[in-house]
Protein backbone atom coordinates (compact mmCIF):
# COMPACT_ATOMS: atom_id res chain seq x y z
CA UNK A 1 0.00 0.00 0.00
CA UNK A 2 1.08 3.58 -0.79
CA UNK A 3 0.60 5.65 1.77
CA UNK A 4 0.95 9.51 2.86
CA UNK A 5 1.56 11.16 6.04
CA UNK A 6 1.15 14.63 6.49
CA UNK A 7 3.06 16.44 9.07
CA UNK A 8 5.11 12.95 8.95
CA UNK A 9 8.71 14.60 10.54
CA UNK A 10 6.40 15.79 13.31
CA UNK A 11 5.09 13.96 16.53
CA UNK A 12 2.48 11.75 16.00
CA UNK A 13 3.01 11.57 12.09
CA UNK A 14 6.52 10.37 12.82
CA UNK A 15 5.48 7.58 15.31
CA UNK A 16 2.69 6.38 12.25
CA UNK A 17 5.05 6.62 9.28
CA UNK A 18 7.72 4.19 11.36
CA UNK A 19 4.73 2.13 12.01
CA UNK A 20 3.75 2.09 8.08
CA UNK A 21 7.21 1.51 7.28
CA UNK A 22 7.68 -1.66 9.74
CA UNK A 23 4.44 -3.00 7.97
CA UNK A 24 6.20 -2.97 4.71
CA UNK A 25 4.05 0.01 3.49
CA UNK A 26 5.48 2.32 1.02
CA UNK A 27 5.45 5.67 2.74
CA UNK A 28 5.88 9.20 1.52
CA UNK A 29 5.81 11.90 3.98
CA UNK A 30 5.44 15.68 3.93
CA UNK A 31 6.12 18.35 6.14
CA UNK A 32 7.68 22.02 6.15
CA UNK A 33 9.55 22.04 9.58
CA UNK A 34 7.10 24.76 11.00
CA UNK A 35 9.67 25.83 13.87
CA UNK A 36 7.00 25.70 16.83
CA UNK A 37 9.25 23.45 18.39
CA UNK A 38 13.30 22.05 17.83
CA UNK A 39 13.80 20.72 13.82
CA UNK A 40 16.20 18.55 15.58
CA UNK A 41 13.57 16.35 17.00
CA UNK A 42 12.09 16.14 13.70
CA UNK A 43 15.35 15.47 11.71
CA UNK A 44 16.17 12.42 14.53
CA UNK A 45 12.65 11.13 13.51
CA UNK A 46 13.27 11.29 9.19
CA UNK A 47 16.70 9.55 10.09
CA UNK A 48 14.82 6.77 11.53
CA UNK A 49 12.51 6.52 9.07
CA UNK A 50 15.14 6.00 6.59
CA UNK A 51 16.25 2.76 9.44
CA UNK A 52 13.37 1.66 8.95
CA UNK A 53 12.42 1.82 5.70
CA UNK A 54 16.61 -0.08 4.91
CA UNK A 55 15.54 -2.56 7.16
CA UNK A 56 12.04 -3.40 5.85
CA UNK A 57 12.73 -2.81 2.23
CA UNK A 58 9.90 -0.40 1.74
CA UNK A 59 9.95 2.60 -0.20
CA UNK A 60 10.27 5.74 1.70
CA UNK A 61 10.19 9.47 -0.19
CA UNK A 62 10.53 12.39 2.42
CA UNK A 63 9.24 15.70 0.69
CA UNK A 64 9.65 19.24 2.02
CA UNK A 65 6.81 21.34 1.50
CA UNK A 66 3.57 23.09 2.99
CA UNK A 67 0.01 21.63 2.54
CA UNK A 68 -1.03 25.64 1.91
CA UNK A 69 0.69 25.09 -1.38
CA UNK A 70 -2.24 23.61 -3.78
CA UNK A 71 0.41 22.30 -6.14
CA UNK A 72 2.85 20.88 -4.15
CA UNK A 73 -0.53 18.89 -2.24
CA UNK A 74 -1.74 17.83 -5.73
CA UNK A 75 1.92 16.09 -6.42
CA UNK A 76 2.26 14.47 -2.73
CA UNK A 77 -1.05 13.39 -3.32
CA UNK A 78 -0.65 11.57 -6.81
CA UNK A 79 -0.51 7.57 -6.60
CA UNK A 80 -1.25 7.00 -2.84
CA UNK A 81 -3.87 4.74 -1.86
CA UNK A 82 -4.77 6.11 1.30
CA UNK A 83 -4.13 9.53 2.93
CA UNK A 84 -3.08 10.28 6.83
CA UNK A 85 -3.69 13.87 7.23
CA UNK A 86 -1.60 14.59 10.86
CA UNK A 87 0.05 18.03 9.72
CA UNK A 88 -1.36 21.37 11.52
CA UNK A 89 -0.33 24.10 13.33
CA UNK A 90 -0.73 22.82 17.23
CA UNK A 91 -1.16 24.75 20.19
CA UNK A 92 -3.85 26.16 22.31
CA UNK A 93 -1.89 29.14 22.96
CA UNK A 94 -0.47 29.53 19.14
CA UNK A 95 -3.60 29.41 18.19
CA UNK A 96 -4.78 32.88 20.91
CA UNK A 97 -1.62 34.83 19.47
CA UNK A 98 -1.53 33.79 15.71
CA UNK A 99 -5.32 32.79 14.71
CA UNK A 100 -5.15 33.59 11.23
CA UNK A 101 -1.78 31.55 10.80
CA UNK A 102 -3.76 28.36 11.97
CA UNK A 103 -6.55 28.84 10.30
CA UNK A 104 -4.32 28.92 7.57
CA UNK A 105 -2.61 25.68 7.80
CA UNK A 106 -5.22 23.41 9.97
CA UNK A 107 -8.31 24.69 7.39
CA UNK A 108 -6.72 25.91 4.29
CA UNK A 109 -4.11 23.06 4.44
CA UNK A 110 -7.12 20.58 4.87
CA UNK A 111 -9.50 21.87 1.90
CA UNK A 112 -6.19 21.64 -0.69
CA UNK A 113 -5.91 17.75 0.91
CA UNK A 114 -9.22 16.72 0.42
CA UNK A 115 -9.77 18.23 -2.85
CA UNK A 116 -6.11 17.05 -4.02
CA UNK A 117 -7.39 13.49 -2.58
CA UNK A 118 -10.89 13.96 -4.29
CA UNK A 119 -9.14 14.28 -7.51
CA UNK A 120 -6.88 11.52 -7.53
CA UNK A 121 -9.57 9.09 -6.12
CA UNK A 122 -7.77 8.07 -2.98
CA UNK A 123 -9.31 5.04 -1.02
CA UNK A 124 -9.30 7.05 2.47
CA UNK A 125 -7.89 9.72 4.19
CA UNK A 126 -7.80 9.63 7.72
CA UNK A 127 -7.79 13.11 9.33
CA UNK A 128 -6.47 13.93 13.06
CA UNK A 129 -8.69 16.02 14.95
CA UNK A 130 -8.70 16.84 18.76
CA UNK A 131 -10.70 16.65 22.18
CA UNK A 132 -10.33 20.49 22.20
CA UNK A 133 -13.54 20.61 19.58
CA UNK A 134 -15.81 19.79 22.58
CA UNK A 135 -14.48 23.00 24.85
CA UNK A 136 -16.65 23.12 28.22
CA UNK A 137 -18.03 19.99 29.44
CA UNK A 138 -21.51 19.45 29.44
CA UNK A 139 -20.90 15.87 30.93
CA UNK A 140 -17.46 13.40 31.08
CA UNK A 141 -16.46 11.50 29.57
CA UNK A 142 -16.64 12.73 26.74
CA UNK A 143 -19.42 10.82 23.74
CA UNK A 144 -18.40 12.20 20.05
CA UNK A 145 -22.47 13.81 20.07
CA UNK A 146 -21.80 15.95 23.24
CA UNK A 147 -22.19 19.32 22.57
CA UNK A 148 -18.99 20.94 20.45
CA UNK A 149 -18.17 24.61 21.39
CA UNK A 150 -14.43 25.43 21.25
CA UNK A 151 -13.07 27.64 23.81
CA UNK A 152 -9.60 28.73 21.47
CA UNK A 153 -9.23 29.10 17.47
CA UNK A 154 -7.26 25.92 17.39
CA UNK A 155 -10.19 24.32 18.86
CA UNK A 156 -12.60 25.64 15.95
CA UNK A 157 -10.02 25.29 13.04
CA UNK A 158 -10.25 21.29 14.26
CA UNK A 159 -13.90 21.29 13.74
CA UNK A 160 -13.84 23.21 10.90
CA UNK A 161 -11.78 19.97 9.71
CA UNK A 162 -13.88 17.78 10.37
CA UNK A 163 -17.07 19.33 8.83
CA UNK A 164 -14.94 19.76 5.73
CA UNK A 165 -14.17 16.05 5.75
CA UNK A 166 -17.59 15.12 6.30
CA UNK A 167 -18.49 17.68 3.37
CA UNK A 168 -15.97 15.88 0.81
CA UNK A 169 -17.33 12.37 2.22
CA UNK A 170 -21.32 13.77 1.53
CA UNK A 171 -20.79 15.72 -1.66
CA UNK A 172 -17.78 13.88 -3.71
CA UNK A 173 -18.49 10.30 -1.87
CA UNK A 174 -14.43 10.68 -0.43
CA UNK A 175 -14.11 7.76 2.37
CA UNK A 176 -12.90 10.14 5.38
CA UNK A 177 -12.55 8.88 9.14
CA UNK A 178 -11.93 11.64 11.65
CA UNK A 179 -9.86 10.85 14.73
CA UNK A 180 -10.25 13.05 18.20
CA UNK A 181 -7.03 12.88 19.89
CA UNK A 182 -6.87 13.35 23.93
CA UNK A 183 -3.61 14.89 24.71
CA UNK A 184 -1.15 12.33 22.44
CA UNK A 185 2.20 11.85 24.57
CA UNK A 186 5.23 9.34 24.37
CA UNK A 187 8.84 9.25 22.69
CA UNK A 188 9.49 12.03 20.60
CA UNK A 189 7.01 14.25 21.90
CA UNK A 190 7.09 18.03 21.53
CA UNK A 191 8.91 20.12 24.07
CA UNK A 192 5.73 22.04 25.24
CA UNK A 193 3.92 19.59 26.69
CA UNK A 194 2.91 19.25 30.72
CA UNK A 195 4.91 15.36 30.56
CA UNK A 196 7.41 16.56 29.12
CA UNK A 197 8.04 19.28 30.71
CA UNK A 198 7.56 17.59 34.08
CA UNK A 199 10.47 15.01 33.37
CA UNK A 200 12.55 17.37 31.97
CA UNK A 201 12.20 19.14 35.13
CA UNK A 202 12.58 16.65 37.75
CA UNK A 203 15.69 15.14 36.53
CA UNK A 204 17.54 18.31 36.16
CA UNK A 205 16.56 18.78 39.91
CA UNK A 206 14.08 21.83 39.00
CA UNK A 207 10.35 22.05 40.27
CA UNK A 208 7.72 21.22 38.20
CA UNK A 209 6.18 24.34 36.82
CA UNK A 210 1.83 23.68 37.15
CA UNK A 211 0.19 26.27 35.85
CA UNK A 212 -2.99 27.00 37.33
CA UNK A 213 -3.81 25.07 40.53
CA UNK A 214 -3.51 21.94 39.36
CA UNK A 215 -6.78 20.81 39.55
CA UNK A 216 -7.79 20.55 35.49
CA UNK A 217 -7.58 16.92 34.80
CA UNK A 218 -6.39 15.09 31.26
CA UNK A 219 -7.14 12.11 29.05
CA UNK A 220 -3.39 11.51 28.28
CA UNK A 221 -3.13 8.75 25.64
CA UNK A 222 -0.17 6.96 24.71
CA UNK A 223 1.16 7.46 20.90
CA UNK A 224 1.37 3.62 20.36
CA UNK A 225 -2.39 3.35 20.89
CA UNK A 226 -2.87 6.23 17.95
CA UNK A 227 -1.26 4.13 16.21
CA UNK A 228 -3.28 1.26 15.95
CA UNK A 229 -6.14 2.86 15.55
CA UNK A 230 -4.80 4.68 12.05
CA UNK A 231 -3.45 0.97 10.62
CA UNK A 232 -6.74 -0.32 11.69
CA UNK A 233 -8.67 2.58 9.75
CA UNK A 234 -5.79 1.81 6.74
CA UNK A 235 -7.85 -1.53 5.01
CA UNK A 236 -11.34 -1.22 7.14
CA UNK A 237 -14.13 0.87 5.43
CA UNK A 238 -16.50 0.49 9.15
CA UNK A 239 -15.79 3.93 10.02
CA UNK A 240 -16.03 5.44 6.79
CA UNK A 241 -17.88 9.03 7.17
CA UNK A 242 -17.39 8.73 11.12
CA UNK A 243 -15.57 10.71 14.11
CA UNK A 244 -13.90 8.64 16.84
CA UNK A 245 -12.37 9.76 19.88
CA UNK A 246 -9.20 8.00 20.66
CA UNK A 247 -7.90 8.55 24.09
CA UNK A 248 -7.24 6.06 26.87
CA UNK A 249 -10.31 6.49 28.93
CA UNK A 250 -8.64 7.09 31.84
CA UNK A 251 -7.48 10.43 33.37
CA UNK A 252 -5.85 12.32 35.99
CA UNK A 253 -5.40 16.21 37.39
CA UNK A 254 -2.36 17.61 36.10
CA UNK A 255 -1.41 17.76 40.28
CA UNK A 256 -1.79 14.33 40.37
CA UNK A 257 0.74 13.65 37.20
CA UNK A 258 3.01 16.51 38.47
CA UNK A 259 3.90 14.03 41.54
CA UNK A 260 3.54 11.22 39.74
CA UNK A 261 6.65 12.42 37.69
CA UNK A 262 8.07 14.20 40.74
CA UNK A 263 7.83 10.95 43.36
CA UNK A 264 9.42 8.81 40.59
CA UNK A 265 12.61 11.42 39.86
CA UNK A 266 13.44 13.33 42.86
CA UNK A 267 10.83 13.38 45.59
CA UNK A 268 12.15 15.59 47.51
CA UNK A 269 11.40 19.05 44.96
CA UNK A 270 8.55 20.89 45.56
CA UNK A 271 5.93 21.57 42.81
CA UNK A 272 5.59 25.59 41.65
CA UNK A 273 2.39 27.05 40.46
CA UNK A 274 1.50 29.87 37.78
CA UNK A 275 -1.22 31.55 36.54
CA UNK A 276 -3.43 29.85 34.64
CA UNK A 277 -2.87 29.91 30.97
CA UNK A 278 -5.70 31.34 28.62
CA UNK A 279 -7.72 29.16 26.42
CA UNK A 280 -6.96 25.75 28.09
CA UNK A 281 -9.21 22.99 28.53
CA UNK A 282 -10.69 22.72 32.01
CA UNK A 283 -10.83 18.85 31.96
CA UNK A 284 -10.91 16.30 28.95
CA UNK A 285 -11.96 12.46 29.72
CA UNK A 286 -12.65 10.43 26.41
CA UNK A 287 -15.38 7.41 26.04
CA UNK A 288 -13.97 5.08 23.10
CA UNK A 289 -17.17 3.04 23.14
CA UNK A 290 -18.06 4.12 19.50
CA UNK A 291 -14.03 3.87 18.44
CA UNK A 292 -14.73 -0.21 20.38
CA UNK A 293 -17.24 -0.78 18.40
CA UNK A 294 -16.31 -0.09 15.05
CA UNK A 295 -12.58 -0.69 14.62
CA UNK A 296 -12.12 -2.98 18.01
CA UNK A 297 -9.76 0.10 19.66
CA UNK A 298 -8.71 -0.66 23.30
CA UNK A 299 -6.46 1.41 24.82
CA UNK A 300 -3.18 -0.61 25.56
CA UNK A 301 -2.02 1.52 28.64
CA UNK A 302 -3.44 3.24 31.73
CA UNK A 303 -1.75 6.89 32.08
CA UNK A 304 0.38 6.02 35.12
CA UNK A 305 1.88 2.90 32.90
CA UNK A 306 2.35 5.00 30.00
CA UNK A 307 4.26 7.89 31.67
CA UNK A 308 6.60 5.79 33.62
CA UNK A 309 7.64 4.01 29.84
CA UNK A 310 8.01 7.90 28.73
CA UNK A 311 10.28 8.39 31.52
CA UNK A 312 12.42 5.27 30.53
CA UNK A 313 12.91 6.10 27.24
CA UNK A 314 13.50 9.81 28.28
CA UNK A 315 16.49 8.64 30.56
CA UNK A 316 17.47 6.18 27.66
CA UNK A 317 17.43 8.83 25.29
CA UNK A 318 18.67 11.57 26.76
CA UNK A 319 21.59 12.77 25.22
CA UNK A 320 19.89 13.69 22.07
CA UNK A 321 16.35 14.67 23.17
CA UNK A 322 17.15 17.17 26.37
CA UNK A 323 19.48 19.52 24.72
CA UNK A 324 16.66 20.16 22.51
CA UNK A 325 13.92 19.89 24.56
CA UNK A 326 15.77 22.34 27.26
CA UNK A 327 16.69 24.00 23.95
CA UNK A 328 20.49 24.54 25.32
Amino acid sequence: MQILVTGGAGFIGGHLAESFLEDGHDVRVIDNFEPFYAEGIKRHTLDVHREVASESDANYRFVEGDVRNPETVREVVDDVDVVVHQAAQAGVRESVDNPRKVTDINVDGTVNLLEASKEADVDRVILASSSSVYGKPKSLPYEENHPTEPVSPYGVTKLAQEHMARVYTELHCLPTVCLRYFTVYGPRMRPNMAISNFVSRCVNGEAPVIYGDGQQTRDFTYVADVVDANRTLLESDAADGEVLNIGSSDNISIQELAETVRDQLAPELAIKYESAREADAEHTHASVAKARELIGYEPSRTIAEGVGEFIEWYEANRVWYEPLVRGS
